[in-house]
């Protein structure tokens, strides 16, 4: 069996951290935490768990992280954040794959849960770069946003890595950075470009962000599932412009990049029955209901858009013209989906009340 160090690096988890050790304990047999300048107990907590070093901020993720892996002894490195844990049902999954993984592979690609429903089911995931081999001196990249292209034999796992935010983040942070990094005259390269389009918007700076993006999705290095997310986000900064023809325009765009995603499909349906274009959203839900539901190509993926807001957006739309008995079926549909949709009964007691 393969062993693991648990590398993280924190800074004033006090809240959050202890939850998140005593839920990986059991997988990690040494535990090594960087702290970058807390203020509160996170060094006290850390140090009850495994070594705490510290290191100095320098306005650097990447830097940090590495810092983190280099302290590292056993076969491979695990990372998680602060606000990260791991579930009982995802510990025994971690323990099975720690039991089965081989000491030739170089990369474990996990899923992580990053939004949830009220009844805490994820509704955003993607795969992230969770299990590295030590041997193989990977090196994180990114002062914002930070990464570890995956190479070598990669495989990919079940073992879900949960997100559970207790407190606001800096929210000026990260654009800080890009920018004190673009005032020294530093060049983003293709990830670092998106992420920064990304921090702009998330700022409603709406006119810079449609600039950033654009000139992102015009570089030729830019991986694919960033491309199509670029072109999501692109739309939405266009909607939040009023510019709604060219927001259709991005999603349609994305369509050239790659075959379509969920995602996308359901934005652009939206858009189209907020225009009372019914059947051009009808026709873009039947074509998301097409589209197959994967994660292992690491894209970020909502999987409501798989199966159950097709079909309830289909239902909506036979609904609104005129074809009651074809949108009834649909909302069943959503029902398979989603069987306690607060949604699904509002409709069944609306079908219902037209049979009266």
């Amino acid at each position: 069996m393969v062993t693991i160090s648990l590398c993280m690096i924190v800074k004033d988890e006090e809240a959050v951290l202890a939850r998140c050790l005593d839920s990986v304990a059991e997988i990690a047999d040494e535990i090594v935490i960087v702290d970058t300048g807390s203020s509160d107990r996170t060094r006290q907590i850390a140090s009850q768990y495994g070594r705490v070093l510290d290191f100095a901020w320098c306005e650097d993720f990447a830097a940090a992280r590495n810092f983190s892996f280099a302290q590292a002894t056993k076969d491979f490195i695990l990372w998680l954040d602060a606000d990260d844990i791991i579930t009982p049902e995802n510990k025994t999954r971690f323990l099975q794959l720690k039991q089965e993984l081989e000491q030739t592979t170089d990369v474990v690609m996990l899923p992580y849960h990053t939004a949830f429903d009220e009844r805490g089911r994820p509704t955003y995931t993607y795969y992230r770069e969770r299990l590295l081999r030590r041997a193989a001196g990977f090196r994180w990249e990114g002062a914002v946003h930070e990464c570890i292209a995956p190479c070598g034999r990669v495989r990919y796992g079940d073992a879900a890595v949960t997100h559970h935010k207790e407190k606001a983040p800096d929210s000026e942070r990260n654009l800080r950075i890009y920018e004190g990094m673009l005032a020294r005259g530093e060049h983003l390269d293709a990830r670092g470009q998106f992420y920064y389009a990304r921090e702009l918007m998330m700022h409603q700076r709406f006119a810079q962000a449609v600039s950033a993006f654009e000139d992102f999705l015009q570089r030729p290095d830019g991986w694919v599932e960033n491309r199509i997310e670029a072109c999501r986000n692109l739309s939405d900064c266009l909607l939040a412009q009023g510019k709604r023809e060219q927001a259709k325009q991005a999603l349609v765009y994305s369509f050239t990049l790659d075959s379509p995603r969920g995602e996308t499909c359901c934005a652009l349906a939206a858009l189209e029955m907020e225009d009372s274009r019914l059947e051009q959203a009808r026709f873009w839900y039947q074509t998301a209901m097409h589209v197959p539901y994967t994660e292992q190509n690491g894209a970020f993926v909502k999987p409501l858009c798989y199966g159950y807001m097709p079909s309830l957006g289909l239902c909506v739309c036979c609904d609104r013209l005129g074809r009651h008995a074809e949108a009834a079926e649909w909302n069943e549909r959503a029902a398979v989906y989603w069987p306690d949709s607060p949604a699904v009964a509002y409709n069944r007691r609306y079908f219902a009340g037209m049979q009266e």
